[in-house]
């Protein structure tokens, strides 16, 4: 192991390309911590301590930033609009055929998805940062129940306000720069590597407010399931079902082609991170709308605001979990229709000679590919939703809060991120020591 670090470190190509990925990494980092334009650092800071064991509506949002939202940095918003942005561009290959054009196009095909995705990104941060600074002149950012320093986090002048958005959409677009420079020089997917740095970043702060809360037992407690968790995880990510498939012999003029044995890999968990997201983006819908019908002083608080604060805003309620669940498991299975298609996998099977053995080609393999797909993605869909409920129970039973490391969206994408990331430095050294990372 020791030897095949060293490796990397003496080839060239291999090390400035990692080394550049640490620097972008490092620049990432220290915008999380420099403050916009006429944001009170002090006051800022205050409200911080002060709320740092509580449970608000922006922790899933934050943990995505590295804590950089709450600070009102001008990384504040993170990679969220990025994200949120190839989502969407994702799905709307199903409601508006062009983009699926597009898609199929190939690689010119693929530039102007990626265009339009740059384009609503911006779109997207404008409208978040507008959102954020409007809750935050409000007082409502660290919650209902924030002291009196909370209520005066930003400047409330006009022109301020308006420098404030435009600081956090160039921010956004200087991170999506960046993620792209790491893809195209540095090492990995530079957008994934991004939100790696970002929750990695809240890992140390999160578990050591589990010591302080429960104390050295529980902590060490704690580490131990970690790991249990994480090799479980690693486990899963990359458990696949190979269908195989057989290509028949086809003459083209004097050349022979096919013939040969292949497979299709259906992974036990195709989805990946976005049904968590999705989940927990509904989720926050309800919290966000009882949020701004708070009552004013001296009025009694409506019966279905107070009924929402008491069973859908903190994770330690059964109806919360179980709901969290449930959406899980919807947006699981409404995912893996979207992204793979067995009709469109049959019919590219059936133009280039392929079959499975024993299924006859066209309609029929269509049917046995998504009768496979449906019982994959049934214990798929049950995975997602166990490791998504692991923050919830930490929550209820050791004190943490929602954005416990070893589960939900930050333990999927940390192992995912980092799987991938070691796949791409063992191809780079096979191909120039013929002897990879790992033996």
């Amino acid at each position: 192991m020791f030897s095949a670090i060293g490796r990397i470190f003496r080839t060239p190509d291999l090390r400035r390309k990692i080394l550049f990925t640490l620097a972008i990494v490092s620049l990432f980092r220290l915008g999380s911590f420099i403050p916009a334009p006429f944001v009170d650092f002090n006051n800022v800071q205050a409200c911080l301590a002060a709320n740092q064991g509580t449970n608000g509506l922006y922790d899933m949002i934050n943990l995505f930033s590295g804590g950089a939202l709450l600070q009102l940095s001008i990384f504040a918003l993170g990679i969220m609009p990025y994200i949120t942005a190839s989502i969407i561009t994702q799905l709307l290959r199903v409601v508006i055929p062009h983009f699926e054009t597009l898609h199929k196009e190939g690689q010119a095909g693929q530039a102007k998805l990626t265009q339009y995705t740059r384009y609503l990104t911006i779109a997207l941060a404008v409208l978040q940062s507008t959102t954020l600074i409007t809750v935050a002149r409000s007082g409502q950012l660290f919650g209902a129940a924030a002291n009196q320093a909370c209520q005066n986090l930003v400047s409330q002048e006009w022109w301020a306000i308006l420098i404030m958005i435009l600081t956090m959409t160039a921010g956004t677009g200087l991170i999506m720069w960046f993620g792209e420079l790491i893809t195209e020089r540095g090492i990995g997917n530079g957008m994934s590597l991004l939100i790696f740095t970002s929750i990695s970043a809240t890992f140390p702060g999160a578990l050591w407010a589990i010591q302080e809360a429960r104390g050295w037992e529980t902590f060490i407690l704690v580490l131990a399931l970690g790991l249990l968790i994480i090799a479980a995880v690693v486990y899963v990510e990359q458990s696949q079902r190979r269908i195989p498939v057989q290509y028949a012999k086809r003459v083209v003029g004097r050349r022979t082609y096919g013939g040969s044995s292949t497979y299709i890999p259906i992974k036990v968990n195709m989805a990946g991170v976005i049904p968590v997201i999705f989940a927990s983006a509904i989720l926050y819908l309800p919290m966000l709308i009882a949020q701004f019908n708070q009552p004013k002083i001296g009025e009694e608080p409506k019966e279905w605001v107070v009924w929402v604060q008491n069973n859908l805003v903190t994770g330690d309620k059964p109806l919360y979990m179980l709901v969290f669940f449930l959406l899980v498991i919807g947006f699981t299975f409404f995912y893996v229709q979207i992204t793979f298609n067995p009709e469109e996998v049959a019919d590219n099977m059936k133009q280039y000679g392929g079959f499975v053995p024993g299924i006859r080609a066209g309609r029929p393999t269509a049917e046995y590919l998504n009768y496979v797909l449906t019982r994959i993605t049934s214990a798929g869909s049950l995975y997602l939703g166990v490791i998504a409920l692991l923050p919830l129970i930490a929550l209820a039973f050791f004190e943490a809060n929602q954005n416990f490391p070893f589960g939900g969206a930050s333990i999927l994408i940390i192992v995912g991120v980092g799987l991938e990331t070691v796949k791409q430095i063992d191809a780079q050294l096979q191909q120039r020591h013929y002897e990879g990372l790992l033996k």
